[in-house]
C-alpha cells in the first residue's frame, strides 16, 4: 500500500514536510513564550524537588522526579525543532544540561533530526533512533545479550531495562568516538561534561543528594517514561507513511509528552508548535489514520495491554537486509568498482 494524505494535510515523510517546517520557524516570533514559560517551570520543579528532597518520602520524590525528567526531555525535543527560540544556540544554551544523565543534547540534536528522514524510519544503522538489528549484527551477540534485547522488546523490559540499556549504548558510542578522535564526539561530551558538572554542583553540592539516589528518583524512572512514548512509536513498515503511529492519550500523557504521542502529525510538520499539534490531528483525524495505514493506539494503556509482556515485534529489522542487498545492487549498476562505497547496515 502507498499511502498518501491530501494536499492540505500533506504525505507523511515527503519533501516539502521539512520545507514547510522551514518556512514556519521562519515567520514565527523569535520567542515562543508559552514554551519558554514551561522551561522556566520545569526547572523551578526541578530545583525545589532537589532543594527539598530530603523532606519527601521516596515514594512521592521518585514518581514527581521522573515527571520533571522526562518532561525536561520533551522540552528537550522541543528545543531541537526551534523553540522556544528561533536562535538555535540560545535553545542548546537552555536546553543543554541532560537531566536524565545519559545524552548529550548536542548529540540528541544531530541525530534527531537525521532521524527525520522518514524514508529511512527504523532502519538499523540509518536511522539512529531505532532500537531494531541488522541481522549479521543480531548473529555476533552471544546468547546473554540477545535475551536482553528480546526482553526489552516488551513494554515491561523496555520500562525497567531499557533505561540501562540506552545509556550504555549511548557511553560506548561515545568512548569509541572521543578515542578515534572525532571532533562532533568530543564536541558533544565536552558539552555533556559542562551540563552534567551544572547538575552535580547543584544536586550533590548545594542540595546534598547522594547520586546514586538521584539516580534511582530521577535518572531512571525519567528514562523510563520517555521510553514509555518511544516504545511503539515507530514500526516497521514497507511504505515509510505506515511506520509512524498515533496515540490518543488521554491530557497528562499528552502534556507530559507535549503532544508528541499524535507522533505521524510531528512528522508530517516537525515545525509545528507543540500546542497545535492535538488540534491538528483532530481536525484531520481521518486523513492521518489512512495515510499511517491505521496504526493507532487508544492510549498508553492500550500499548500497554498488547504488549506489556509481550514481544511488540522481532529484534531483527524485517526487511532491512532486503533494502540493503537492493542497494548494493543499485550502486554495482551505476557506478564504477573504484568509486563505489562500502554499503553496510
Amino acid at each position: 500500500m502507498s499511502a498518501t494524505l491530501s494536499n492540505s494535510t500533506r504525505a507523511v515523510g515527503s519533501d516539502d514536510t521539512r520545507t514547510g517546517a522551514a518556512n514556519t520557524r521562519a515567520t514565527r516570533p523569535a520567542v515562543d513564550l508559552p514554551t519558554l514559560g514551561l522551561v522556566l517551570l520545569t526547572y523551578a520543579a526541578f530545583g525545589a524537588l532537589t532543594w527539598f528532597h530530603a523532606s519527601l518520602a521516596w515514594w512521592v520524590l521518585l514518581p514527581l522526579g521522573a515527571i520533571v525528567v522526562c518532561f525536561h526531555g520533551s522540552l528537550q525535543h522541543e528545543a531541537v525543532h526551534g523553540f522556544p527560540f528561533r536562535a538555535g544556540w540560545l535553545n542548546t544554551a537552555l536546553l543543554l544540561p541532560s537531566l536524565n544523565l545519559w545524552m548529550p543534547y548536542t548529540l540528541y540534536r544531530d541525530t534527531h533530526l537525521v532521524h527525520h528522514r522518514d524514508e529511512d524510519l527504523t532502519l538499523p544503522g540509518i536511522d539512529p533512533e531505532s532500537f531494531y538489528l541488522n541481522e549479521s549484527y543480531w548473529a555476533q551477540l552471544p546468547t546473554w545479550q540477545r535475551a536482553i534485547l528480546r526482553a526489552s522488546n516488551t513494554l515491561l523490559g523496555r520500562l525497567t531495562i531499557g533505561p540501562v540499556i540506552v545509556a550504555l549504548a549511548a557511553f560506548a558510542q561515545g568512548i569509541r568516538g572521543i578515542a578515534a578522535g572525532n571532533r562532533i564526539a568530543i564536541r558533544d561530551w565536552s558539552l555533556y561534561a559542562i551540563g552534567l558538572g551544572l547538575i552535580g554542583w547543584w544536586v550533590i553540592g548545594v542540595c546534598g543528594m547522594n547520586p546514586l539516589f538521584y539516580v534511582v528518583c530521577f535518572a531512571w524512572p525519567g528514562t523510563s517514561l520517555t521510553l514509555l512514548r518511544s516504545f511503539a512509536e515507530h514500526r516497521a513498515a514497507e511504505d515509510p507513511a505506515a511506520r509512524t503511529a498515533i496515540v490518543e492519550a488521554g491530557w497528562f500523557f499528552s502534556m507530559l509528552y507535549l503532544f508528541n504521542s499524535y507522533h505521524v502529525v510531528h512528522h508530517d510538520d516537525p515545525g509545528l508548535a507543540w500546542y497545535r499539534r492535538g488540534r491538528r490531528f483532530h481536525e484531520r483525524r481521518d486523513a492521518y489514520l489512512a495515510g499511517n495505514g491505521g496504526y493507532h493506539f487508544r492510549s498508553y494503556r492500550d500499548v500497554a495491554r498488547r504488549f506489556g509482556l509481550r514481544h511488540r515485534e522481532p529484534v531483527v529489522h524485517p526487511f532491512a537486509g532486503r533494502m540493503a542487498g537492493a542497494m548494493a545492487t543499485q550502486l554495482a549498476t551505476t557506478q564504477p568498482a573504484s568509486t563505489r562505497p562500502a554499503t553496510t547496515l
